[in-house]
């Protein structure tokens, strides 16, 4: 708790004085550009990934960096009200899926046997991913562990991509051409990044 405590007080001191201006402009409203959909995991920053300031990216963060498929209902849908919110309030112009090597969520999805009895909502959770692991399974035999992972985390993003157009005011707003989806895949040993391309149904190599 120190190491925290002393960060919001060099944050005050240095970065927050740094950019007085920009926050002072921020105070009374946001107008993110981008909803950035990642992973939980602690490994991931999507603002050092991407050099952008506070304001620029609206973000959403859960295990495996999942997007439910659309549906109307009366329980409490934490990622689906943050993606109506950040298209249909603040207007995003780009939605960005964000996986990353050696994620923990992909790789329970592969193996749920794996997961620990003490969590049954992460579990269930991942029953989102339950598609992908069909495929990876498919497509690739045990003995190929890294091969799978990597394919696990990429199919993964591509998956998500799909649910996002099950909402109906993303599908509108890309037909129409003010909204762009991309894919990304992350790997946090080298920090390259690789950006799904639709046409030739690949990740391609973004920042080498």
């Amino acid at each position: 708790m120190q190491k925290l405590l002393d960060g919001i007080v060099q944050f005050k001191r240095s970065d927050f004085e740094s950019h007085k201006a920009l926050f002072k402009q921020l105070s009374s409203q946001q107008k993110p550009h981008t909803l950035f959909i990642s992973c939980s995991d602690s490994r991931i920053d999507p603002n050092l990934i991407t050099g952008t300031l506070p304001g620029e990216l609206f973000i959403v963060r859960n295990i495996a960096n999942l997007v439910p498929p659309y549906r109307e209902a009366e329980e409490f849908l934490s990622t689906t009200a943050a993606i109506e919110y950040a298209v249909n309030a603040l207007e995003v112009e780009n939605i960005i899926v964000c996986g990353h090597s050696n994620c923990g969520g992909c790789a329970a999805a592969l193996n749920p046997e794996t997961i620990e009895f003490t969590l049954p909502h992460t579990k269930k959770w991942l029953e989102l991913a339950d598609p992908v692991t069909k495929r990876v399974k498919q497509e690739l035999p045990p003995d190929e562990p890294e091969a799978r992972e990597w394919l696990m985390e990429q199919v993964n993003v591509i998956e998500q991509l799909k649910h996002l157009l099950t909402y109906p005011y993303i599908k509108e707003r890309v037909q129409c051409g003010t909204l762009a989806l991309s894919g990304w895949h992350y790997i946090i040993e080298t920090g390259e990044v690789f950006i799904y391309d639709k046409e030739q149904e690949t990740f391609l190599l973004a920042n080498g």
